[in-house]
């Protein structure tokens, strides 16, 4: 049997290519650059996009050249939903972060950065809002690749950690089918006194919008829909 890696396709390269998975036979030598190839040869409506796309492998940032191996799962991650990233590593520190599908509970939330040390406290919300550059939007549509979306935002919290010693960050994003008004990402940011805590919260939602992979479909009133902001340029690591 010929061995394969996996291609995670998502966002408007999934569409384009009308499929979230393909698999690849094996070549030696084989490297990520070979698998863009091989994708912009089946689909070619993907080929554009995937210049403004990025690689991880097995959950974590690759650059083109990253050599595979069988049974390695790469994914092609579109520009992420406002901005760019540089995919720098970090030590660990103990974080809570998740992906979830339903409502967003910002009690669980705030309780994950609650301790007795913290003089302040900073949670902020993101919603979804009705008008957008003078478009009347209708709903949004959030896709993320869960396991590496949580992994990226507890990098985020070691970050924190690091730029501002005792602060604590927590991170909840929701995905789906989200109607106006409705919390898409909540972040609680605590730390023993203000400034820090404000700092940490702004770095987050920051750090997130650039480095998470994390994408939003709108829905217009006039009919039409398009993943936000995917003309972005998305830096590879």
């Amino acid at each position: 049997m010929t061995a394969q890696v996996s291609v995670l396709l998502f966002a408007g390269v999934a569409e384009a290519a009308g499929c979230r998975r393909v698999e690849v036979a094996m070549s030696p030598g084989m490297t990520v650059r070979d698998v863009a190839e091989d994708l912009a040869r089946r689909f070619p409506g993907v080929r554009p996009l995937l210049k403004s796309a990025v690689w991880a492998v097995n959950e974590e940032y690759a650059s083109a050249e990253r050599e595979l191996a069988p049974g390695d799962e790469v994914a092609v991650i579109p520009p992420v939903s406002g901005g760019s990233s540089d995919a720098a590593g970090s030590v660990q520190t103990p974080v809570a972060f998740e992906v979830v599908e339903g409502p967003v509970s910002v009690d669980a939330v705030l309780s994950r950065v609650a301790h007795r040390d913290a003089g302040a406290v900073v949670l902020f919300l993101g919603t979804v809002r009705e008008h957008t550059a003078g478009r009347r939007t209708l709903a949004m549509d959030y896709e993320a690749y869960p396991p590496m979306a949580e992994k990226e935002m507890a990098r985020i919290g070691r970050e924190v950690a690091e730029r501002w010693p005792g602060a604590r960050l927590a991170i909840t994003h929701r995905v789906g089918r989200l109607e106006i008004g409705e919390v898409s990402v909540a972040i609680a940011a605590s730390a023993a006194h203000r400034p820090e805590a404000f700092a940490a919260g702004r770095y987050a939602i920051d750090r997130l919008k650039a480095i998470v992979p994390v994408w939003k479909k709108e829905w217009y009133a006039d009919g039409t829909a398009e993943w936000v902001r995917c003309d972005h340029v998305h830096h590879a690591p």
